[in-house]
């Protein structure tokens, strides 16, 4: 019985990472008014998964939503929150700032300049179905300098 429960976050992780590996999603929380139609309108906007977490915690989990109710929602990080699937971590980096979320605009300035600029990386161990954390930017950093950087030049 036992054995079960202890293979089911290895299970999770796995299913996770073999449907996600490669892709982006926003976890949010609802989207402010016209933000998601104008993130549509966005080139790529359309392309980015989007999970609403007001559902979670679920009792019986997609491997998504594990992923995100046990380990990405501790965080606590503002909503909505940009998350970068790669084979060996997540990037994470939340769309928030001075108290609203950034323009849809900001989040190609986000994900170019997301290796080096996440508010925390989720790694995959080499110890099956483990994920360690690591913080990155302050909570309350979040200009996209990449944005800043080409309207100066």
């Amino acid at each position: 019985m036992f054995g079960f429960f202890a293979g089911r976050p290895i299970r999770q992780l796995q299913r996770f990472r073999d449907r996600f590996t490669g892709r982006t999603l926003i976890l949010h929380g609802g989207f402010p008014a016209d933000w998601l139609e104008e993130l549509l309108r966005q080139p790529g906007g359309g392309g980015h998964f989007r999970l609403d977490i007001r559902a979670l915690p679920a009792s019986r989990p997609t491997p998504v939503e594990w992923l995100v109710q046990t380990h990405v929602l501790p965080l606590d990080l503002p909503l909505p929150m940009l998350m970068q699937v790669r084979e060996r971590d997540v990037l994470v980096r939340h769309l928030h700032r001075r108290g609203n979320a950034v323009h849809p605009s900001e989040i190609a300035w986000f994900l170019e300049e997301l290796d080096t600029r996440h508010h925390a990386k989720l790694l995959f161990s080499d110890a099956p179905g483990r994920i360690d954390a690591e913080r990155g930017l302050k909570i309350d950093e979040n200009e996209a300098l990449s944005m800043l950087e080409h309207l100066a030049g």
